[in-house]
């Protein structure tokens, strides 16, 4: 019985992606857990395992594919062996055998057709198969361990981003436990709908009275129209408001050099942007009020400093997450800041690096941005935006020195972090900017 392979869902916004690369061709047998296609989202390239066994029948979306649908039927294997269980065919009926006419008989009239056989089930889809109700969002390692248990993955409450059901959830899950009651209790008033935006006419470069041909279109990948989206949503339903303070930075700069010295034989460097990274988060759990996002059902406190930084990729941005940054060391910082921004911009990041975070920090001051304010990444309530370090003349008791000098700006969810909030993270953050020793007591 053949077995479609549908387009999956690799994060719980994704709707549509680009077929980049298949590993399997017509006639191939493949293997539960093998790897058969690439599927490039608008934030990184995954590898699609298969999940039932068989041989490449079809391959009904040629590599390069660009918008894609989630749930299209991409390639089709023939099963090995016969199905079993509910869906199983039905055995063929044995044909009629017909006694031979006796004589003087009245001429048999001829048969008439036989009835339509009942139609097959739907065929049982090799890996993420829509299934009726609300999508479950998984990885495809979590699905094939939960039909290896017999689970049911709508009674398993998923611990990764957006509620993604991981690995370890799936471990922990026990066959036949009751899932969670996802309606409101009786009596609850039900939450109110979000009104639905108008749509904004958006009017052609010609509307506007920019002639046809007088410029090149590039037309918007998968990355730039999420981007754009994000963002204008962001921008237009948050209501933020930006704190900016001056930073003396002369201090850590000495601490960075004696750092750097000390892992020499390690090949690793720290930069200022590791010990940014380490001081917000460590900030955030002296001002715990600061690590929140903003819920219909109330203000998430997060227990942890995921930080995401944003890393420039071509077509657009990403931010990949340091977990529990303030557990981390500089060096395992830095370490780990290098390898998630390598794999970023070769779009090589699992959906769970760049999914989630409690706290953002942009960094512009390697392009020589001064100050600047950056638009909140929903769900988080804060995001930091750095500038450069440069020499400023700088006023100490009645005299005037000269200081390197570093500005931040704090854009700031209003509906969760307000202006005391914001400045006392500010007042904390900036204390172990200026004394990086304190980062260690």
């Amino acid at each position: 019985m053949p077995i479609d392979i549908l387009m999956p869902a690799l994060s719980p916004t994704m709707e549509e992606g680009t077929l980049a690369k298949w590993h399997v061709k017509k006639g191939d047998s493949v293997r539960s857990g093998d790897v058969i296609a690439e599927i490039e989202t608008d934030k990184a390239t995954m590898e699609v395992e298969a999940v039932d066994e068989g041989a490449v029948e079809e391959i009904l979306v040629a590599e390069g594919t660009e918008g894609v649908k989630v749930n299209t039927v991409i390639a089709r294997l023939s099963g090995e062996g016969e199905a079993s269980g509910p869906n199983a065919e039905a055995p063929k009926a044995e044909p009629a055998k017909s006694e031979p006419a006796k004589a003087g008989a009245p001429k048999a009239e001829a048969p008439k057709p036989a009835a339509a056989p009942p139609q097959p089930e739907p065929v049982k889809a090799a890996a993420f198969q829509a299934s009726p109700g609300p999508r479950i969002f998984a990885s495809p390692l979590a699905r094939r361990i939960a039909e290896q248990k017999g689970l049911d993955l709508s009674a398993v409450k998923g611990s990764g981003p957006h509620g993604r059901i991981v690995k370890a959830d799936v471990e922990a899950a026990q066959p036949g436990q009751a899932s969670a009651p996802a309606a409101a209790q009786p009596g609850a008033p039900a939450p109110a709908a979000r009104p639905a935006a108008e749509p904004r006419q958006v009017q052609s470069l010609e509307q506007m009275g920019i002639p046809a041909g007088s410029y090149d279109l590039i037309p918007l990948d998968g990355m730039r129209k999420t981007v754009a989206r994000r963002m204008t949503d962001s921008f237009r339903d948050v209501p933020h408001f930006p704190l900016t303070i001056d930073l003396e930075i002369d201090g850590l700069l000495a601490a960075r050099t004696k750092v750097n010295a000390l892992l020499e034989k390690e090949g690793l460097k720290v930069s200022v942007n590791d010990f940014v990274l380490k001081a917000a988060a460590i900030a955030l759990k002296r001002v715990p009020e600061a690590n929140a996002s903003y819920a219909p059902e109330g203000i998430a406190m997060h227990h942890h400093a995921d930080i995401a930084m944003a890393v420039a990729v071509p077509g657009g941005l990403i931010t990949p997450i340091i977990r529990q940054a303030e557990t981390k060391g500089l060096a395992e910082i830095a370490r780990e800041a290098k390898d998630l921004a390598e794999r970023a911009r070769n779009k090589k990041l699992k959906p769970e690096e760049f999914q989630g975070g409690t706290f953002s920090v942009s960094n512009l001051g390697m392009f020589g941005i001064r100050t600047f304010a950056s638009i909140i990444n929903e769900p988080q309530g804060c995001i930091l935006s750095v500038g450069t370090g440069e020499k400023r003349p700088v006023v100490r008791g009645d005299q005037l020195a000269i200081a390197t000098v570093m500005s931040v700006t704090l854009t700031c969810d209003h509906r969760v972090v307000d202006g005391a909030v914001g400045s006392r993270w500010l007042a904390a953050f900036k204390a172990l900017i200026e004394d990086p020793i304190t980062m260690i007591v």
